[in-house]
């Protein structure tokens, strides 16, 4: 069988290691598999005669243009889109793995226009509420997607758009294109999203809930020391890791939480900051850039006393998976489907926006560190990236079957 995945990026950030890993899976069982990708990824040697490049890297700045000035994401990119049209007839997949259509590289019109006029079967992974919104990958309190959205009140997220709001049109256009494709299986990472799903023009599809895995030769826990000259081990160490951090995931929560704790007892690093928000940070809170090698995540996670995850939007969170993988419990916000991977025994949930009750969680991390073992094995039975991929694969397959 001949697979085909589809994503905007390819072993960097969480959807690409996640289609990384996916790749990795499908050749293990035999699968002719295939990735097509949209802009700068980590490729590995191995995979490259698999991978093919869509469009340019100034077909995606044109595309990221337009977005600002008129709100056009996900509809430009029409050469690069009608040249993977192209590759695919070369290619002859019998099935097409979806993952994220934006991302400044692809015009879904002309791409789901073709899917409907093929007999290719189709999953497609949802990462976020992009598919069925007019604008936004994360709506925040904002329910206009359930009937038609106009006059976004997210103009300004992702994907930024400093001029025109073109919600309303880009929504009409999304239900026309996104509904009646045969043979197309929808996949959510959390029941929370595909609850959201069920609420939207995308209702008419079967959903399937695949919990995000982790890579576990990567994610566990390790006792290394590359950050010690930055990182004072003497405290107890309160981690936050976001790609990038933005106030989506709480970065100006870490400020105030900096104030009230005791500073004696505890630090604060966050990992994935720019190098303004590095150079702006409070004493007290240590920064650390962004970085794609996941055995120095691992160092980090297992290095931490607890991870804090200060999200307030997430369809589900990989860094609580790669935090008790490497045998660290967490502390997060009450967030869609960040939680849902969360118990009494390895995890404390908190409601959005206290700060204080994070604090005082603290005391509690300590009973929650005893339990170490097993909430490992759970990650390792329930969220590993094989795991992830056997259930893909039965998917693949149910879908051959139909």
């Amino acid at each position: 069988m001949k697979v085909l995945i589809i994503n905007s990026v390819y072993g960097i950030g969480s959807t690409g290691r996640i289609v990384e890993d996916l790749m990795r899976e499908y050749q293990k069982q035999g699968f002719d598999t295939y990735f097509a990708y949209g802009r700068n990824s980590k490729l590995t040697n191995d995979v490259e005669n698999k991978a093919y490049r869509i469009g340019s890297k100034l077909s995606v700045y044109f595309h990221v243009v337009m977005s600002r000035l008129f709100d056009w994401h996900g509809l430009c990119s029409i050469y690069a889109t009608k040249k993977l049209i192209k590759y695919i007839d070369r290619l002859k997949p019998n099935v097409i793995h979806l993952h994220n259509v934006h991302g400044y590289y692809l015009n879904y019109k002309i791409l789901f226009e073709y899917l409907k006029k093929t007999d290719i079967k189709i999953i497609w992974t949802l990462h976020d509420t992009w598919a069925f919104t007019g604008h936004c990958a994360y709506f925040g309190n904002c329910l206009k997607w359930k009937e038609k959205c106009y006059k976004c009140e997210k103009k300004l997220s992702y994907p930024r758009s400093w001029g025109i709001d073109n919600s309303l049109k880009q929504y009409k256009l999304k239900k026309e294109a996104f509904t009646n494709v045969k043979n197309m299986i929808l996949v959510t990472p959390s029941e929370w999203l595909k609850s959201l799903v069920k609420q939207s023009y995308l209702n008419e599809y079967d959903v399937i809930v695949i919990n995000n895995g982790v890579n576990l030769e990567n994610f566990t826990h390790i006792d290394e020391y590359t950050f010690d000259k930055i990182v004072d081990r003497s405290k107890k160490i309160l981690l936050g890791v976001a790609m990038p951090f933005t106030e989506r995931k709480g970065y100006s929560d870490f400020l105030k939480l900096n104030e009230i704790i005791d500073r004696s007892q505890y630090q604060i690093v966050l990992v994935g900051l720019s190098d303004d928000q590095i150079a702006s940070l409070p004493e007290g809170i240590v920064g650390i850039k962004r970085t794609n090698n996941q055995k120095q995540l691992a160092e980090l996670y297992s290095a931490a006393h607890v991870l804090v995850n200060f999200t307030y939007e997430d369809t589900f969170s990989m860094v609580n998976i790669e935090a008790l993988a490497c045998g660290t419990p967490v502390i997060c916000y009450n967030t869609g489907g960040a939680v849902e991977m969360l118990n009494d025994k390895n995890g404390i949930i908190v409601r959005q926006g206290d700060v204080p009750g994070v604090a005082e969680a603290l005391v509690f991390v300590e009973e929650l560190r005893h339990n170490q073992s097993n909430y490992v094995y759970e990650v390792k039975t329930k969220y590993n990236d094989r795991f992830m991929a056997e259930q893909y694969i039965q998917t693949v397959l149910r879908q051959d079957d139909q």
